[in-house]
């Protein structure tokens, strides 16, 4: 019996789905304009009353984060053994804690990095746009040698 072919069909996410794969990881990618080239850095984050936060130290990915404003967040999944997978990617504005009052709620929700080294900085990303999609196999479909008598 000959072997089918498998396809897979690209299908949208809602809002509601993207905001739990984005509550359901830790690690996804911060996209920052640095100069006049785009950047990006995996981090550590997560999700806090409609925000994404991110600990970090001070360097190229915060002063660009913020010094811009403008950035771009995200996070997949992806099976290669069965071509299947997900993206979530968010646009949003970057802001860093400045009051007393959001100091104390970083600290208190504490987006713990897993890399080493003094992360005292926080960046909030206010989400303006967030989609999503996900990559799922249609079903088999038989080979053309294939009987189907």
């Amino acid at each position: 019996m000959a072997e089918g072919t498998n396809t897979s069909s690209l299908s949208a996410l809602d809002e509601k789905d993207c905001w739990a794969l984005l509550a359901s990881q830790q690690v996804g990618r911060l996209v920052v304009i640095d100069g006049t080239r785009p950047d990006i850095f995996p981090v550590n984050y997560l999700v806090d009353d409609g925000e994404i936060v991110v600990r970090t130290a001070e360097g190229t990915k915060l002063a660009a984060a913020i010094m811009i404003g403008e950035v771009a967040f995200e996070i997949d999944e992806i099976n290669a053994d069965t071509q299947t997978g997900w993206s979530v990617v968010v646009h949003g504005t970057a802001r860093e804690s400045h009051t007393l009052a959001d100091a104390m709620h970083d600290d208190e929700i504490d987006p713990e990095p897993w890399a080493s080294g003094e992360k005292a900085r926080t960046i909030h990303i206010a989400p303006t746009d967030i989609s999503g999609r996900t990559l799922q196999p249609d079903h088999q479909q038989p080979d053309d040698s294939e009987d189907l008598t």
